[in-house]
């Protein structure tokens, strides 16, 4: 097996080295399927980008390996972070209401004007307690989108209740 990497042995090269750099990467992560993809967002970066450097090629995929956990990391902390925010923040408006109550009922109407995408994936996100990866998974859409459909929704119900942003 030739150290050095070259277009023609890439595959060879990440079959060699890929069962070693997924053991790093799933000390850094937290899943089996995480760290897959840090080792696969990492081979692509340091292919495309990283081969040429000076230095063993090894060392250098695994300071990658090593880097793409960490931002894997700070994304979800964002991720999270941002996900109780918006639990926070919009408590008040999904609290429980008696029957007959008049509030109850302006949410309700309000809720069922939202487009039917953004309030399935709120119905997903503030009752079924489901991350924007599970609601993602149920409705075979990206995360992304689905954290957008989400947060227009909110940004709709706050407009048309005129509650007032946290």
């Amino acid at each position: 097996m030739e150290d050095t990497p070259d277009h023609a042995n890439w595959r060879q090269w990440f079959d060699h080295y890929g069962p070693r750099l997924l053991l790093c990467a799933r000390q850094w992560t937290r899943s089996l399927a995480d760290a897959e993809d840090v080792v696969q967002e990492a081979f692509v970066r340091f292919w495309k980008h990283q081969r040429e450097l000076e230095g063993e090629p090894l060392a250098l995929l695994l300071t990658s390996v090593r880097r793409s956990a960490c931002d894997l990391a700070r994304r979800e902390t964002r991720r999270v972070a941002r996900e109780q925010h918006a639990i926070e923040g919009d408590a008040d408006l999904f609290q429980p209401l008696p029957e007959g109550d008049d509030r109850r009922r302006e949410i309700e109407a309000a809720l069922h004007r939202l487009p039917p995408e953004q309030r399935e994936v709120l119905v997903l996100k503030i009752w079924g307690e489901l991350t924007f990866e599970q609601i993602a998974g149920q409705l075979e859409i990206s995360a992304n989108t689905a954290a957008s459909r989400y947060r227009y929704a909110l940004a709709a119900l706050r407009k048309e209740l005129t509650v007032p942003v946290p």
